[in-house]
């Protein structure tokens, strides 16, 4: 049951935030929140040391602050800042956090360099009818959700509780 919860919950909260954002522009709280209360309830069932524990959130707490500057300059949206913190909690402070936050910088990088060209070509994509969503062709924000889910998705084999899950398979 743990692993379950754990194979399911973390991917289905970042595939929920990305689709809204993308969709939306928007990050429902809820994802975010589910991510962290997951994170509570099963980290301890999982026989986690409270010492590890209290390093994810440590790290959850120090991503959620620098997102925070990053919010009060106006450069991050404060979904984002959200889903980014209770994301870094499940990978709490070690490589796996380093490689999950270089994965987001990349392919937010990327996906933000694509949506910027594909704006550039808004008039066009309308007169066509390409399927895209409004939302990326006339908002000035960037949906970064995205990237935050693609960068979870991908390191998320690298992070304490999937590793702690697939021993629990064995």
């Amino acid at each position: 049951m743990i692993v379950a919860a754990v194979l399911v919950v973390f991917p289905l909260c970042l595939a929920i935030a990305a689709f809204s954002d993308l969709f939306t522009m928007t990050i429902p709280n809820r994802a975010s929140i589910i991510l962290a209360l997951a994170f509570a309830i099963i980290a301890p069932l999982t026989a986690m040391p409270l010492s590890l524990i209290s390093m994810h959130v440590v790290a959850a707490l120090s991503v959620l602050g620098v997102c925070f500057a990053l919010f009060a300059l106006n450069i991050m949206g404060g979904g984002d800042a959200k889903l980014l913190a209770a994301t870094s909690l499940w990978f709490g402070f070690n490589p796996a956090l380093v490689e999950f936050l270089i994965f987001v910088s990349i392919i937010g990088g990327l996906a933000t360099l694509m949506i910027l060209i594909i704006r550039t070509q808004a008039n066009t994509i309308l007169a066509i009818g390409l399927p895209v969503p409004s939302s990326i062709l006339l908002a000035k924000k960037i949906p970064y959700g995205i990237a935050i889910a693609i960068g979870g998705f991908v390191a998320f084999p690298s992070s304490p509780l999937f590793l702690m899950a697939l021993e629990g398979l064995k």
